[in-house]
């Protein structure tokens, strides 16, 4: 099943799989804000280097499989499958958006 999601964020799981991290300057605001495994990143240099070491530390594949929009978050549950331990595993992640752009992103179980 084909999910319906925003132009940003369908670019942020296409750059997830392999893509260009340099492309993430298009889908998330410059002074935008990830935050995955109790660490946080704070504009597109460090989320760039953030999404370039998590493809060096594995190989892996997400798959959006569901997504609710609550007021002005938009949670989407992906499917994360590759070398790591535990794999697969379901992440929720929980995007802000401004101006069709990623404002802030928090991964989390």
């Amino acid at each position: 099943m084909k999910l319906h999601l925003p132009e940003a964020v369908n670019a942020y799981f296409a750059i997830s799989n392999g893509g260009d991290a340099t492309r993430l300057a298009t889908c998330f605001h410059a002074h935008a804000r990830v935050t995955d495994e109790k660490r946080t990143h704070q504009g597109i240099d460090a989320i760039v280097a953030w999404q370039r070491e998590a493809r060096q530390a594995f190989s892996y594949r997400v798959e959006p499989v569901d997504a609710s929009q609550r007021d002005d978050a938009l949670t989407v549950t992906a499917r994360v499958t590759g070398d790591f331990p535990g794999s697969p595993v379901l992440l929720k992640h929980l995007f802000a958006l401004m101006d069709d752009r990623i404002s802030s992103l928090e991964i989390a179980p």
